[in-house]
């Protein structure tokens, strides 16, 4: 466990080797990076997860409007240093995605590789009001009703027919794991407020390793493809990997996402970039 800002941040490492570092996404644990995968922990890497304010088992932000982008790449910085990790690789997905890209920005010489798994930051949409009032729904639905008021909110999801059971299950799975769902009501208001980056450009300053894992739009439109290719286009070093037309998103697939994790952590080990 880790401690900030009155904060207790739930989580756990395994393994032993390059520190990977794995930040989940807002209404999610730690578990939904890799899936449960150990495939990590098992091939020569020190696995560290936690659970983000608010989420999981770790406690609520003292103030509802504290679970913007700097909270969390403090609490990242506060999980590294509890971790004895001076420089790790940051594997985060959409939220954690964002708090990785953020940190990369902002500590960069604390970073050495990174996987960035459906990002869906726009820039230029960030103040979208009917985006936020979706939000806002979705929060009040989990607020006043639970997890059935969240799915009453959510609707039918917007995917292709043979993708809506699958989402349906997850939602209602990760929505279940938490402590505090009205911590995480709060963290859905705040972190889509929150700006992690000002613009696709910025990102050129992040010279890493990297892998950008991107969904196709028919099964997560909300993580669109076309920010995930702006990232890439941006970052320097980075590649961008997407599951052929059809098949089951990458992202959903624990073992595919850990090696791609890996092969950047090895990308890094090779330039001597981990101490």
């Amino acid at each position: 466990m880790a401690h900030r800002d009155g904060v207790v941040l739930s989580g756990d490492q395994r393994g032993e080797g390059i520190p990977v570092v794995l930040l989940h996404g807002l209404t999610a644990t730690r578990r939904y990076v890799v899936m449960g995968s150990r495939s990590l922990d098992r091939s020569g890497h020190r696995v560290i997860e936690y659970d983000a304010r608010g989420h999981g088992r770790s406690s609520p932000a003292l103030r509802p409007a504290e679970y913007g982008y700097d909270h969390l790449v403090a609490d990242l910085e506060a999980v590294m240093d509890e971790a004895d990790a001076d420089r790790a690789v940051l594997a985060g997905a959409s939220m954690g995605a964002h708090t990785a890209l953020r940190f990369g920005l902002e500590r960069p010489e604390r970073v050495v590789a990174l996987a960035v798994i459906t990002p869906a930051h726009d820039p230029a949409g960030a103040d979208d009001p009917a985006a936020l009032a979706r939000w806002d729904a979705l929060a009040e639905g989990l607020r006043n009703d639970g997890v059935e008021g969240f799915l009453e909110a959510y609707g039918e999801p917007a995917v292709d027919e043979r993708w809506r059971t699958t989402v349906l299950q997850v939602l209602r799975q990760r929505l279940s794991e938490h402590c505090h769902p009205e911590a995480v009501a709060d963290a859905m208001q705040a972190v889509p407020r929150s700006t992690p980056f000002g613009s696709f450009e910025q990102l050129g300053a992040i010279d890493v390793p990297a892998v950008i894992i991107a969904s196709r739009d028919e099964s997560d439109p909300g993580h669109p493809l076309a920010v995930a290719r702006r990232c890439a286009a941006a970052m320097p070093r980075a590649r961008l990997v997407v599951e052929a037309q059809g098949e089951s998103p990458i992202a959903w697939q624990g073992g595919r996402v850990s090696s791609l994790i890996a092969e950047v952590a090895s990308a890094a080990a090779r330039e001597g970039l981990v101490r």
